[in-house]
């Protein structure tokens, strides 16, 4: 069976791209609508314009802000590390996952990308989210071993896909609601 390294998801939104930008770059919301992730803790974080209006007073994000995102699966939990690679306010948000762990992302290594991407459409915004394996160094054979294991039988494309799809649903209900 061939291995797939990217799926993606879109959903409609009643509300303009910006202000989804803002919601999914602000990290430390995340865990609001992911069914896993609860939430981040900035690194390196700096101001810009537009932080008044963040909750929390979180930075706005950028190109090379690094964070922690804590994650939770069944009653097992860990943090990865995280860098932003694409923060285009109203278009584009991406980070690369470089380092996990259980408390402390202490094993490095290429492992996922996320994006996001915000297109209008009439009244509403396309939000497409994206996850890309970045395991590409990785044995096929280990890395369905492994993906069975801590999926609970699938690949990471399958799982992820079910991931991005609750996200989405979620986000949208939480906007729109």
């Amino acid at each position: 069976m061939k291995r797939t390294f990217m799926v993606s998801e879109s959903i409609l939104i009643r509300a303009d791209p910006l202000s989804l930008y803002e919601r999914i770059s602000d990290v430390t919301r995340m865990g609001e609508w992911s069914p896993e992730n609860l939430g981040a803790t900035v690194h390196n974080g700096r101001t810009g314009r537009g932080d008044a209006g963040r909750e929390g007073g979180a930075a706005e994000a950028y190109v090379g802000m690094v964070f922690d995102g804590r994650n939770k699966r069944g009653r097992f939990g860990w943090t990865t590390r995280c860098t932003v690679t694409a923060a285009e306010p109203g278009r584009r948000f991406a980070f690369k996952v470089h380092a996990i762990g259980a408390k402390i992302p202490r094993l490095r290594g290429r492992i996922a990308t996320w994006e996001y991407s915000f297109e209008a459409a009439d009244t509403q915004t396309r939000v497409t989210e994206s996850w890309t394996d970045d395991r590409r160094a990785w044995p096929n054979l280990l890395a369905r071993g492994f993906d069975a294991v801590v999926t609970g039988g699938r690949t990471f494309a399958q799982f992820q896909s079910g991931n991005i799809k609750k996200t989405l649903k979620t986000l949208k209900a939480a906007v729109e609601g």
